[in-house]
């Protein structure tokens, strides 16, 4: 990865951190953060890592209402980020790596439980 595509994934990902922050109205959407954006070297693509806090509905919900959201995000980052002439089309995807690390925290626990019940 170039160190432009790198600069534009943090620059993306800071900056529609902040819209959803600021400017979804969205109540589906109030526990959700970017993890990640990846750019493609054309910079005409950006898949952005979503992280939800909830039930698997309710992370859903805030993927589709981000989806559902995708233009208005958009124009927000053409209107803050003038310097860049092309905006990429967002991709928003769920992020699961939050998920999976507490399946294994909560795993490792039983088992550390196991082993003080066994002693």
């Amino acid at each position: 990865m170039s160190r432009r595509t790198h600069m534009v994934e943090d620059l993306l990902r800071t900056e529609i951190s902040q819209i959803i922050l600021r400017r979804i109205q969205d109540p589906r959407v109030t526990m959700a953060s970017v993890s990640a954006v990846d750019v493609s070297p054309d910079l005409k693509r950006a898949i952005v890592q979503v992280s939800v806090l909830g039930t698997d509905e309710e992370r859903e919900a805030s993927i589709e209402a981000l989806r559902h959201a995708q233009g208005f995000i958009r124009s927000c980052l053409a209107k803050g980020l003038k310097r860049m002439r092309i905006i990429p089309e967002l991709l928003f995807e769920l992020d699961r790596g939050a998920e999976y690390s507490q399946k294994i925290s909560d795993l490792l626990e039983k088992l550390d439980d196991h082993e003080h019940e066994s002693t």
